[in-house]
């Protein structure tokens, strides 16, 4: 509360300096015109003062309040000393002639940094700090010799000579250089603040592009202006001046355009959200360039009619206009038309926005990125700030953010009568809802879009059905090699030893090879069921589980590689499949890291959070290229398939410092079955 007492103190204080200034050269006898620029200066102060207030700190609210209040107490105490000229009995003459002689650095100065600032109030980047510091430093030192610069001051543009009180006449010179660095120094800050600007909007979010879209708004439209008042002094009966000066028409329009641009700022930072920017452009767009061609229009007939028939003048205007008039309607619509494509997308072409989505479709190859893809799509079609795909699982794909100004429309996705979610679309800022036509092409839209939802979902089943089928098989495999390595197997090895044991008690020597050939038939299926069990899992898992194994298995690396395993000793329970695919990743990763990598050290980390085991393996060896990256290779391809077929993922990038990488998620719990990978 009390900082926008200030803000608006401060506000108030520079509005009565600027009303103080156009007294006091009203009472030098000055015309309107040369004070219109007070305008500006007062719209500066109020937007200051209205950024302070509510956004106290507000970097950009400070520059607008410090810029106004110097150029008003610069026009305050400059037309008061012309005033002490003419009535020598005014005090304070002499020291409030001084202040003109400076102050004009730091309001163009805070002026020049807005663009800087704008629209966050912060800089874009901590490296702008130092050239910042370094402006700001330039200027307070070239603020010194120009507060003591000898001579006449006419910063006021009165025409009246000033003395400066505390001129020295040794700094005439350095003051000159120091002006003119401080001028091109100032020059360069603010277009590079413009430049940045530009970068800004082209990658920026959606609400930091429509802020900076005002700001860019406004600045054409002045741009047009100057343009439109150079063109106009450049054929006016002065040739002493390229500018219009003696019209009063033209200086009005040249102050109200500049006085836009703190509007626009004001707006851009407070409530950009509250008025549609795109609407007004569009507008705009259309009576300007409908404008111009009707103007033109106009001048051609009219010229081409006058040299076919010099019978008059009134004639020719009246068919002219009857021309234009019938010009008018169609060339408005077919302006609209266009202007409509650029701010408000396809919605005139259903055909275009069902292309594009089908375009959309037929490049995304990974199911789960479809419904991000379709919301990016429509959004991009219609122009849209906000589109979200739900799915009848409670699943949402989000694109842009939800307009505050009005509630979003959620239209149903239903596929052969079933509901398969919904489409959630946020209007345009500034529009209530959406109206028929743009309604027309969102049901057609969604059609499409439930026919997608509905194959998501069924790619979505077929995976986790696969998932399921992994996990019911290791869990298989691990219960079969438990059982045959628990029961067949001992039974087996018992008997052989009986078998062995008679042999030795028999002394018929029939029977003594009737039972030789028992236990070597036995031992055969024993060594048998040794193999199976091996194939069907790891035997390390079971036997030091899945940190045990790894360790294990680092430690039968060639002399040539170290391998560190930073694993916890109490992994909990796994899902069978988890630890063997896990296990076989590892092995194949370090085997393709001893083959082809030319590592000395390797680095095999594990850790489970959130319900996912994480691996992953690094190295210290020549990286792995883009080609062998993406490549068919059979070791990484069966890498990527053991991590896919869980519902996991497998990356393989470069390591930061050289090397390669190769990340791994895998779900540790069986799904449906709690903290049990065991049961299914």
């Amino acid at each position: 509360m009390a900082t926008a007492r200030v803000a608006w103190a401060w506000c108030a204080l520079t509005l009565v300096l600027a009303a103080t200034a156009a007294t006091l050269a009203f009472a030098n006898g000055a015309a309107p015109l040369p004070v219109v620029h007070l305008l500006f200066v007062a719209a500066c102060a109020v937007a200051g003062g209205l950024i302070g207030a509510h956004r106290p700190g507000h970097m950009v609210g400070r520059l607008l309040a410090l810029s106004a209040f110097c150029f008003a107490l610069m026009e305050a105490c400059g037309h008061y000393a012309i005033l002490g000229l003419t009535h020598p009995g005014l005090p304070f003459v002499a020291a409030l002639s001084w202040p003109q002689t400076w102050l004009w650095i730091p309001a163009n100065l805070a002026a020049t940094l807005i663009p800087l600032y704008f629209p966050s109030g912060r800089l874009p980047s901590p490296r702008l700090r130092p050239p910042v510091r370094g402006v700001v430093a330039a200027a307070a030192l070239a603020a010194v010799p120009s507060a003591l610069r000898p001579g006449d001051n006419l910063q006021v543009g009165m025409g009246a000579a000033v003395p400066n009180p505390l001129g020295v006449p040794a700094l005439a010179t350095p003051a000159s250089a120091a002006e003119a660095v401080l001028t091109v120094l100032l020059a360069a800050v603010f277009v590079l603040g413009a430049a940045n600007l530009a970068v800004r909007a082209r990658r920026s979010e959606d609400a930091e592009r429509r802020q900076i879209a005002w700001l860019v708004y406004v600045v054409a439209l002045e741009t047009v202006v100057i343009g439109a008042r150079l063109v106009a002094g450049l054929t006016d009966d002065d040739p002493a001046s390229v500018w219009p000066s003696t019209s009063v028409l033209w200086e009005l329009v040249g102050i109200a355009g500049a006085t836009l641009i703190p509007v626009a700022i004001c707006v851009a930072i407070l409530r950009h959200r509250l008025f549609d920017i795109d609407l007004v452009i569009n507008r705009t767009l259309v009576y300007v360039l409908l404008s111009g061609c009707v103007t033109g229009g106009y001048i051609l007939v009219v010229g081409y009619l006058g040299a076919l028939f010099p019978a008059g003048d009134l004639p020719v205007s009246v068919l002219a206009a009857g021309l234009v008039a019938l010009a008018f309607a169609p060339l408005r619509e077919r302006l609209q038309s266009w202007v409509n494509l650029l701010t408000y997308g396809e919605r005139n072409d259903p055909y275009a926005a069902l292309t594009r989505l089908g375009r959309r479709l037929e490049s995304t190859a990974d199911p789960g990125t479809v419904l991000p893809g379709i919301a990016r799509s429509i959004a991009e079609a219609l122009r849209l700030p906000y589109v979200a795909v739900e799915t009848s699982q409670g699943a949402r794909h989000e694109h842009g953010e939800p307009a505050r100004a009005a509630d979003p429309v959620r239209l149903p996705l239903t596929h052969n009568g079933e509901r398969v979610g919904g489409l959630v679309l946020s209007p345009r800022p500034g529009d209530s809802g959406f109206g028929p036509r743009d309604l027309r092409v969102l049901q057609d839209l969604a059609r499409q879009v439930a026919v997608a939802v509905h194959a998501v979902r069924l790619s979505a089943d077929l995976r986790r059905s696969r998932e399921r089928l992994v996990m019911g098989r290791e869990e298989e495999r691990r219960r079969l090699r438990r059982d045959l390595h628990d029961g067949l197997g001992p039974t087996l090895a018992a008997l052989t030893m009986r078998a062995e044991a008679a042999h030795d008690l028999v002394t018929d020597e029939r029977a003594r090879r009737l039972l030789a050939e028992i236990v070597d038939d036995a031992e055969t299926a024993l060594a048998d069921v040794r193999t199976l069990v091996d194939g069907l899992r790891p035997p390390a898992l079971d036997s030091l589980g899945l940190a045990g194994a790894l360790r294990a298995h680092a430690i039968r690396q060639p002399a040539g590689l170290r391998v560190d395993v930073h694993a916890p000793h109490d992994l909990p329970a796994l899902p069978a499949a988890t630890e063997a695919a896990a296990y076989r990743i590892a092995t194949e990763a370090l085997a393709n890291t001893r083959r082809h990598a030319g590592a000395t050290r390797s680095w095999l980390r594990v850790e489970i959070a959130d319900g996912t085991l994480r691996l992953e393996i690094s190295d210290d060896g020549r990286g792995i290229g883009p080609e062998d990256r993406d490549g068919s290779g059979v070791g990484l391809a069966s890498m990527r398939e053991r991590a896919t077929e869980l519902g996991g993922s497998c990356t393989i990038e470069e390591r930061p410092g050289g090397g390669t990488r190769v990340r791994v998620e895998l779900p540790a719990e069986a799904e449906g079955t709690g903290d049990d990978p065991g049961s299914w």
